[in-house]
């Protein structure tokens, strides 16, 4: 714990000093964009609000990254299924009366985005366990599909375009019905929604099952050596289409979470590159699901101090990505060289 706090207190500390040589760079004094970035955070519920929601999306592909990880997978397609998510959601949502319950027709809407994230990872699953394919590289390859086809449902009238009554009519979706929507937490002025709890639920039920299960100590063995558990008996291709298409599904969830929040339309770059992002936290935590939590909190509250940050203070809020990648290659390269010294010191004791 001790080694854990200074590997990862040192990597904030030096984005930190990124950030501030970033704001005087600006032309921004570093005390006035501190108080921006701050006030962006933690300065209004409408800012933390959207830092929930973003942390919501981050956190449940996270989570799905993690269980596939257990089970030694990588699974790096979230973006493409987060997009089909998106579109099952939409499909569903704008389908349905505006007189539907919230209480039916929200659920219908996450269920839907779940099963098309699923169903997207399973492919890759598939060719992985049957096939032999690297899912890294096909779960890689059908990111761009799903944009592709995003894309093409938000152009197609035959699709899911809305009417277009102008030229000036906007390539996206109609939208959603009102109970397909997310009902928001009731926080004062605040836009976070129920995804926060779906999240948070996600995470405590993977961990769950992760560390306090038979299925988790199954997965584990399936990640540690295929080959051994196979000879122990168990299943190992389900466990791992299991686990692929659990990532892919909570990646689903997110992205229904997206379309089914302001402006409730599933439109071109909806996914704003949250796959990614997501991987990234996934990558960072290293198998705790305790991490997950914090570091997508971490990095939604980093997203809206940013927009502040341009806006109160005159920093490109690209100089919070760079704050974040500079984070990311300081955490990375910590960890790095404390296996490196830990190996080296086992390797000194065994001689």
């Amino acid at each position: 714990m001790s080694r854990d706090f200074w590997v990862y207190g040192a990597a904030v500390a030096a984005a930190a000093v990124v950030g501030v040589l970033l704001a005087a760079g600006s032309g921004a004094a570093p005390g006035a964009a501190g108080k921006a970035l701050w006030d962006g955070m933690f300065g209004s519920s409408y800012g933390f609000g959207s830092a929930l929601n973003t942390a919501a999306v981050l956190a449940l592909i996270a989570t799905g990254f993690t269980a596939a990880h257990r089970a030694g997978l990588v699974n790096v397609g979230a973006e493409g299924q987060l997009a089909l998510g998106g579109i099952a959601a939409t499909a569903v949502g704008v389908h349905l009366p505006d007189g539907a319950p919230p209480l039916v027709a929200a659920p219908l809407v996450l269920v839907a985005g779940f099963a098309a994230g699923a169903l997207w990872a399973g492919i890759a699953a598939w060719l992985r366990v049957w096939r032999g394919t690297s899912e890294v590289i096909t779960t890689l390859l059908l990111n761009f599909v799903g944009l592709g086809l995003v894309s093409l449902a938000v152009h197609e009238t035959a699709l899911l375009r809305q009417p277009v009554t102008s030229v000036e009519t906007l390539p996206q979706s109609k939208q959603l019905a009102t109970g397909a929507r997310l009902p928001l937490l009731g926080l004062p002025q605040s836009p976070a929604t129920i995804a926060v709890v779906v999240a948070l639920v996600a995470l405590v039920v993977t961990a769950i099952v992760v560390r306090r299960t038979a299925t988790g100590v199954r997965l584990a063995a399936v990640g540690h050596s295929e080959a051994a558990a196979a000879r122990l008996g168990l299943p190992v291709t389900r466990l791992r289409v299991a686990a692929l298409a659990t990532a892919g599904g909570l990646a689903g969830v997110a992205g229904a979470g997206l379309v089914a929040t302001v402006p409730f339309v599933l439109a071109e770059n909806f996914t704003s590159g949250y796959g990614f992002a997501g991987l990234v936290v996934g990558l960072l935590a290293r198998g705790s699901l305790v991490a997950v939590g914090g570091i997508a909190l971490a990095f939604g509250l980093l997203t809206t101090g940013g927009i502040n940050l341009q806006v109160a203070a005159a920093v490109p809020a690209s100089s919070v990505q760079v704050v974040q990648s500079v984070l990311i290659l300081c955490v990375a390269g910590a960890v790095v060289f404390r296996q490196r010294r830990f190996r080296r010191g086992k390797a000194e004791a065994a001689a």
